[in-house]
């Protein structure tokens, strides 16, 4: 099936005009880069012949600016408020989606003007099943006089106050209708105050996975691409818990005015193959948002699939306007809170 989609790209492909400019693709952190390069690159330069450079980026925005002023980017993977603001701002290009498979392709959440969905992040509650048999909530990741022992939480308000709410009683629909109000964010640092002793926070991805391997959490919150990939690939026991969690799409942009827009256009379409978005899931625990990318994965595999409809529907989406009008006064609150005995 896989040479099939090969041949088929091959196929288009063939007809558009080479570039003699390698093609750097810019990623967020080691390890996707490392996914990306395992997952997608083959295929690509299989199809193609076109030689790639990659990238990471911390997501500064204005490093972003430089390299559209300076040259030398071509594709980024940005998070929602960075692609509204790059594509408002002119940083990037508007897509052709009849050059990179068409919009009927891909869940709708993976459609704009200048991105087309990359990977979907999920923040989940996850447990050591070896310790503890049942499926918590976030009810029960604040009890920890029923279910005694540390909690580990991402050091960001972003993320944290949704939680506490959700913890509280807030449905996950009426979470950002809470937080609008000056009670709303009252409540969910009051929330926090009750669980602060408990807490080991962590600041990577890749911790949130070691001081839940380790023991030194009961339940964590994380990204569920590492417990995924700690599952498949360290054959660990832990549960993901979808209802409650908070996802959010990522995107991949095309950087306005670069030399290789022909080549980016190429590699968007080779990339938004399902059949290579599922072994991206195998690898990476990270799952691109082509609409029947779960047809490719194992009942067992779809049921840790943050796209599976079932794990969708039972999720929260990340409000990134709200974040975007008051990441700053918030984030100001939770370090003076961190701060406090």
């Amino acid at each position: 099936m896989l040479a099939r989609v090969l041949l088929a790209a091959v196929a288009v492909l063939a007809t558009w005009p080479a570039n003699t400019y390698a093609l750097t693709i810019v990623t967020r952190g080691e390890a996707t880069q490392a996914a990306i390069a395992e997952a997608y690159l083959p295929s690509f330069k299989a199809a193609t012949d076109i030689q790639v450079r990659q990238d990471t980026w911390d997501g500064n925005m204005d490093t972003l600016h430089t390299k559209v002023t300076e040259g030398g980017w071509d594709i980024v993977v940005v998070d929602a408020d960075e692609l509204a603001s790059g594509c408002n701002d002119g940083l990037f290009e508007k897509l052709d989606w009849s050059a990179i498979g068409g919009k009927d392709h891909y869940l709708g959440m993976a459609i704009s003007d200048c991105g087309v969905g990359a990977v979907l992040q999920n923040t989940v509650l996850a447990w050591d099943r070896d310790k503890f048999q049942a499926t918590p909530t976030w009810g029960d990741f604040w009890d920890v006089a029923k279910i005694p022992g540390k909690r580990g939480l991402e050091k960001s308000v972003r993320g944290a106050l949704e939680v506490a709410l959700m913890a509280d009683g807030v449905a996950p629909g009426d979470v950002y209708k809470t937080l609008a109000s000056g009670d709303g964010v009252d409540r969910a640092f009051r929330k926090l105050d009750q669980l602060k002793p408990y807490i080991v926070w962590w600041q990577t991805p890749a911790e949130a996975a070691k001081i839940l391997g380790s023991g030194d959490v009961l339940m964590t919150a994380t990204p569920s691409s590492v417990i995924a990939t700690a599952n498949g690939g360290s054959k660990r026991n832990f549960g993901l818990q979808f209802a409650g969690s908070l996802y959010e799409p990522r995107s991949w942009v095309v950087v306005k005015g670069g030399q290789n827009l022909r080549d980016a256009q190429q590699f968007l379409y080779i990339a938004g193959a399902a059949s290579l978005e599922a072994r991206l899931f195998r690898m990476s625990g990270e799952i691109g948002l082509a609409k029947n990318v779960n047809d490719w994965l194992t009942p067992e595999q779809q049921a840790a699939s943050p796209i599976s409809p079932a794990n969708t529907n039972a999720a929260l989406r990340v409000d990134n306007g709200f974040w975007h009008d008051n990441l700053a006064k918030l984030r100001t609150r939770f370090d003076a809170w961190l701060a406090q005995q």
